[in-house]
């Protein structure tokens, strides 16, 4: 039996390496905070949820119900942006499943947040381009998180729940 050379073992790693990045690249990509409406419905199946959507003048919510009872809202603007989200139910959703490229800002604001405040206090972030405020305890959580930018002319914070 003959052994491998180093190099080659080398080469098998960073091709394999290479192929993770490449399968993970490629993996769906759920509605997000600042992302595409059109992904709402995978949203639904990696929640195993149901899902209806409501339609007003400025914008559209897409509620899904997952199987965990969590309900989380997905509102998208005309353009078909997603410009809030809101949740409620016993378990806390997917963070950064929700928040998506919002999600490193909101974990670092998170962490400044925690280091200054005592007790269990609801999460208040409010920075530029990020709103998040979420709060709750077992089987009573809530929330939501948007960018005030992309709120749609005459939709307020108070509108989103």
């Amino acid at each position: 039996m003959s052994e491998e050379h180093p190099s080659s073992v080398k080469s098998r790693a960073r091709a394999a390496g290479t192929a993770l990045v490449l399968l993970v690249a490629a993996l769906p990509v759920w509605a997000s905070l600042g992302g595409d409406a059109s992904s709402v419905q995978t949203d639904q199946v990696h929640m195993q949820g149901t899902r209806q959507t409501t339609t007003t003048q400025s914008y559209t919510v897409s509620e899904i119900r997952a199987a965990t009872g969590t309900v989380v809202r997905e509102y998208a603007s005309s353009t078909g942006t997603v410009f809030a989200i809101a949740w409620h139910g016993p378990w806390p959703p997917d963070m950064h499943q929700l928040l998506g490229s919002y999600f490193e800002q909101y974990v670092q604001a998170a962490k400044a947040q925690s280091a200054a405040r005592m007790g269990r206090r609801p999460l208040m972030i409010e920075q530029p381009g990020l709103v998040v405020q979420s709060g709750g305890h077992p089987r009573a959580f809530s929330g939501k998180a948007y960018v005030p930018e992309m709120l749609p002319q005459g939709v307020r914070a108070e509108d989103l729940r």
